[in-house]
């Protein structure tokens, strides 16, 4: 189970959940080990159960992550804890798709097919690696603040079956292909259907099937014909409607056959929006008989006459016909060779190619072809001509392909080889590393990341060097490497070993990440406490200050809160829904009870907003907690929800804040808005923090920052820093 603070793979810190699907729920969480922020998904536990359905996430979700493409939310990580299994992922700052339609009613036309163009290149990225994603809908697609468009949730969709798929059902079912509603079998143009009702929803703001059960809305998608969304707004561009039906064939052979076809249609509507150019193709029609063109029977004309005449020389004339046969011996079934009896046949049983050249001979005259000759210019000797060169330019093209593969294999030297290291890899960005030995460790770090690399230290007992000098490097001064590489420095801890940290008093994340920085590894131990907090750290050993060998463990004990005796501690469920509360309360062993009140703020209608028993308290098992949710005045018409966002840089403290603040001190950053909810909580030698939120519920918060210090309002030898911030209103 997941829980707030907790740490994943002694790597990533969950800070809070974000999202919740019908499978899996969705946390912001810190990479510690590249100081990033991710989004990790972890299955729910009823899935998680299901030997069967982890096989397949495994699976699939490997997959995902190896498709890397600018319209697909990146897969970073994959793995398991304590039979928790989860995904870590791209944090794309935005919304979904679903919520933007909400926002807008309906998109415009042209933004509408931007959307869907980025879209289907990321699907197509997908489909060229053989992964089709089955949970197309706006929901999975993630729109940035920048614009970007984002396609989310590959491999999950895939990976479920008919027994493990249950409350999302509702919201895919809508979007659902007639073979997947079937439940037969799907592929691309299953995805392609899906986005066709997702550029449906987009242009009209609702869906084109909808019923009271999620049977009756899959039986709408197999049996009832679609509808046009001009149907429900006319001023669609022609392109655009057959475009979208075109998408939602029932039957696949109907539909787009690939990604790369509805690019090139979506592409071609923003230019020509009213043009007739979408080609529908009706399988059952493709062998049926048609009357040929005007061209066509003139083709057939002049190449009947042209064999005229060499049919001429070939076939004698009819009265010569038993002349011409006369000699002509067959095997029977014994394999005696017995002579032919010429038989005159009549005119309807003569050799086809024979009836038709005195047909044509019969029919037209010369003349009526002269001018078609004249016209064409037709000559027997460019047909000859033509097909020389076809086959020179064959064996040319051959010859290039074997040269270019032999110099490929090494085997013929391609006359104008460069170094090794000219090549560009990719087309990243190249950054040239710098001298690191001698140097201090903490200010390398910092260089290298200013250059666009990823630093990482390890600690060595040294007696050439001083304490936090760099020692060595994985990578040689000179060298080039792609931006965002990996530089580890080795860095001297002296001669009598590495100084242990202080952790005590901090929280379980941020202690580890201190104590592996400095080459340490980790032993926990868990004890009651009634004076740490929960989570933190209450004692470590060896102490802090003395020096211990590098990769020597350091044992921390970790405060579990009060001395429970069985009693089980109150979580916070204010300013969550109702729901969301009531499944909080029942993994804690609590039971509830609900009651609505006036509202006094409008941004907490809906949610909770007091609790009885106070959070992080410990009360006896099954204690029903109160819960009182705010309600909206029904005289008064119902509002929208202020939500706010906050993407401005964390600075380092600045000397009118913190004058004995020295660049690289490492400094503990937490951000908590006025509702109590924890945005941030890290702890660096870097500024600035990069941060970005949305949806927060309230207007304000506070940013505090402490770092040792020695200064006379030091407290307990830590200096804090506070700052008041504002959020923005999202629109």
């Amino acid at each position: 189970m997941v829980k707030i603070g907790m740490l994943i793979a002694d790597r990533y810190e969950v800070l809070e959940k974000i999202g919740t699907g019908g499978m899996s729920v969705v946390y912001r969480a810190k990479d510690h080990k590249l100081n990033r922020f991710v989004a990790i998904k972890a299955l729910k536990q009823e899935f998680s159960d299901n030997a069967n359905f982890v096989s397949k996430f495994r699976v699939e979700a490997q997959a995902a992550a190896g498709l890397m493409h600018p319209n697909i939310v990146n897969v970073y990580d994959v793995g398991d804890e304590k039979g928790m299994y989860y995904i870590v992922m791209e944090l794309v700052d935005g919304i979904t798709l679903k919520q933007y339609i909400e926002k807008k009613s309906r998109l415009s036309v042209k933004e509408a097919i931007s959307i869907a163009i980025q879209v289907s290149m990321g699907l197509e990225a997908a489909h060229n690696n053989h992964i089709i994603h089955r949970d197309i809908k706006p929901q999975n697609i993630i729109i940035s603040k920048d614009g970007k468009v984002k396609v989310t949730d590959f491999g999950i969709a895939k990976a479920a079956t008919s027994n493990t798929i249950t409350s999302n059902v509702m919201g895919s079912v809508h979007y659902t292909s007639p073979e997947q509603a079937r439940g037969g079998y799907s592929d691309e143009r299953s995805d392609i259907y899906s986005l066709g009702i997702s550029i449906f929803e987009m242009l009209t703001g609702r869906v084109p099937f909808n019923g009271e059960t999620t049977v009756a809305i899959a039986i709408k998608h197999i049996q009832s014909p679609m509808p046009s969304p001009r149907d429900f707004v006319p001023d669609i561009p022609n392109s655009v409607e057959q475009i979208v039906l075109k998408c939602c064939e029932k039957s696949p052979d109907r539909r787009y056959q690939n990604m790369q076809e509805l690019i090139a249609d979506l592409k071609q509507s923003l230019i020509h929006p009213n043009d007739n150019f979408v080609r529908v193709i009706h399988p059952d029609e493709q062998s049926a008989t048609r009357i040929s063109t005007g061209k066509e029977r003139e083709d057939i004309r002049r190449h009947l006459y042209r064999d005229d005449a060499i049919r001429e020389e070939e076939y004698p004339e009819e009265d010569d016909y038993e002349d011409y046969h006369e000699d002509y011996h067959y095997e029977d079934d014994y394999g005696e060779d017995e002579p032919y009896e010429p038989v005159k046949p009549a005119p309807s049983r003569q050799p086809e190619r024979v009836r038709r050249t005195r047909t044509v001979r019969k029919r037209y005259d010369e003349d009526d072809f002269t001018d078609d000759f004249e016209e064409n210019d037709y000559s027997p000797g460019k047909d000859r001509l033509i097909t020389v060169l076809a086959v020179i330019a064959a064996i040319l093209i051959g010859l290039g392909i074997i040269a270019y593969a032999a110099m490929k294999l090494g085997l013929v030297p391609s006359g104008n080889e460069e170094p090794e290291e000219s090549v560009p890899q990719d087309q990243a960005v190249m950054v040239t590393v710098p001298a690191v030995i001698g140097n201090n460790g903490e200010e390398m770090r910092q260089a290298l990341q200013d250059l666009g690399l990823t630093a990482e230290i390890t600690y060595v007992e040294s007696d050439d060097y001083e304490a936090g000098q760099v020692v060595g490097s994985n990578v040689q001064e000179g060298t080039q490497v792609a931006s965002g590489s990996s530089i580890v420095l080795t860095v001297s801890a002296g001669r009598n070993g590495i100084e242990v940290p202080d952790v005590t008093g901090k929280s379980l994340a941020e202690a580890v990440s201190t104590i592996r920085n400095k080459g340490f590894t980790v032993n926990k131990e868990e004890e009651a406490s009634d004076e740490v907090e929960m989570d933190h750290i209450i004692s470590q050993v060896p102490a802090a200050g003395e020096f211990a060998p590098s990769g020597s463990t350091v044992t921390i004990r970790i405060s579990t809160g009060q001395d429970k005796d069985g009693r089980v501690q109150v979580p916070k469920v204010t300013g969550m829904t109702i729901e969301e509360a009531m499944a909080r309360l029942t993994e804690a062993g609590l039971t509830y009870e609900s009651a609505e009140v006036e509202a006094t703020d409008p941004n907490m209608a809906g949610l909770v907003s007091s609790q009885s028993e106070e959070a992080g308290s410990y009360v006896e098992p099954d204690t029903k907690i109160l819960l009182k949710v705010a309600k909206s005045n029904e005289t008064e018409e119902p509002q929208t929800p202020v939500t706010y966002s906050y993407s401005a840089e964390v600075t380092a403290p600045t000397a009118a804040e913190a004058p004995d603040y020295v660049p690289g001190t490492q400094v503990y950053a937490v951000i908590i808005a006025s509702d109590g909810t924890k945005l941030l909580e890290t702890t660096t030698t870097t500024f600035p923090i990069p941060t970005g939120y949305t949806h927060i519920i309230s207007p304000t918060g506070t940013l505090s920052m402490s770092y040792p210090s020695t200064a006379p309002d030091a407290q307990n030898g830590q200096k804090v820093i506070t700052r008041q911030l504002n959020f923005v209103p999202e629109q």
